[in-house]
């Protein structure tokens, strides 16, 4: 089973003064402003595309992880995720830092430490971000 989601961006002037905005058409979720100076300064209420990025690592990083453990049998509390993008400017997206924190009762440190590591690998937004060479994670079980 395949699918398809779709976002679209309008975009008006140039790059360093102009403005746009992200529509999320699939869902309806959202419209959200974007511009160079939220990349490269304060967001000021204004989203990027680092930070669309590192929302859909995030949410697709939670699933793999929670999935994985759930398959192991494993009943999940909760999971907090944290990815951070790094954009830097003449070399693009440089690093993008994973940090998990998970409650699974009964799972040992090692257990965790191995499943953290599974949904690193294989999260379809991972496997689609794999031209980032320094990708890294820190995982809590609490």
């Amino acid at each position: 089973m395949a699918t398809t989601r779709t976002a679209t961006t309008h975009w008006e002037g140039n790059l360093l003064q102009g403005k746009g905005t992200v529509a999320l058409d699939s869902s309806k979720a959202g419209t959200f402003d974007v511009s160079w100076p939220a990349r490269i300064d304060k967001p000021n209420g204004v989203t990027s595309p680092e930070e669309l990025i590192a929302a859909a690592h995030s949410a697709c990083y939670s699933m793999a992880l929670s999935h994985g453990l759930a398959e192991q049998g494993h009943n999940i509390e909760d999971i907090d995720t944290e990815a951070d993008v790094t954009l830097q400017l003449g070399e693009g997206i440089t690093a993008i830092a994973l940090t998990v924190k998970a409650r699974v009762p009964g799972l040992s440190e090692a257990d965790f430490q191995a499943a953290a590591l599974d949904a690193k690998a294989n999260c379809p937004v991972s496997q689609a971000l794999t031209g980032v060479k320094n990708i890294t994670l820190t995982a809590e079980l609490i």
